[in-house]
């Protein structure tokens, strides 16, 4: 018997950058809505892992509709911040997650433990993690990973969050450089997407 294919999702999120970005990646067939454009709060994130928080985000906005959602968390690890912000990536950008001043506090925290930093490979990596959750379907969830380094300065204006601070490996520019395009082909939300891609 041939499995269903989702022909509606809703994306579990309020991060606009974000809604974009999963709409972008989805198969064009799917009807997507999403929580902010439905005005649906987001849910106290108390997960100890990005997979955690997705599962949290992919129950709870599931249940409030009754439809099929797809819910990301994902993140920025700084090696020498012991992988800080990691889950708490959008918390340092404070209640209205303003990703200038989380960006300001990771320059801060970088330039306490080694004023000389910029001179300096700082290991980084982006990491996300998908879960499609909803009636009558299996849980699905997986996990996306970039490899990269923090950029000396803040560079570009594309993308969201902190991509104007991410070079990713064999990269020269940040993520805020590139265009969405080129982009879309290597960054940890199109790695996840991989490996859910089957199930769609």
């Amino acid at each position: 018997m041939k499995k269903k294919k989702i022909l509606n999702i809703l994306i579990g999120s309020n991060n606009p950058g974000k809604v974009r970005e999963i709409k972008d990646l989805l198969p064009s067939y799917i009807k997507v809505s999403s929580a902010k454009s439905l005005k649906i709060k987001s849910p106290a994130e108390t997960g100890k892992t990005f997979l955690e928080n997705s599962l949290i985000k992919a129950k709870y906005f599931s249940k409030k509709t009754g439809k099929i959602c797809l819910a990301d968390d994902s993140g920025l690890e700084i090696d020498i911040l012991k992988k800080a912000p990691g889950i708490y990536s959008a918390r340092w950008g404070g209640k209205k997650s303003n990703f200038n001043l989380a960006i300001k506090k990771v320059f801060r925290k970088l330039d306490r433990l080694d004023k000389n930093w910029r001179l300096k490979k700082i290991k980084a990596r982006f990491v996300c993690a998908l879960t499609i959750y909803g009636p009558k379907i299996k849980t699905i969830k997986s996990i996306g990973k970039i490899e990269g380094r923090i950029s000396p300065w803040k560079v570009g204006s594309n993308g969201f969050g902190y991509d104007p601070i991410f070079i990713p490996n064999n990269k020269k520019i940040t993520f805020g450089e590139m265009k969405s395009k080129e982009k879309y082909k290597i960054d940890h939300r199109f790695r996840a997407f991989k490996k859910i891609k089957k199930f769609l």
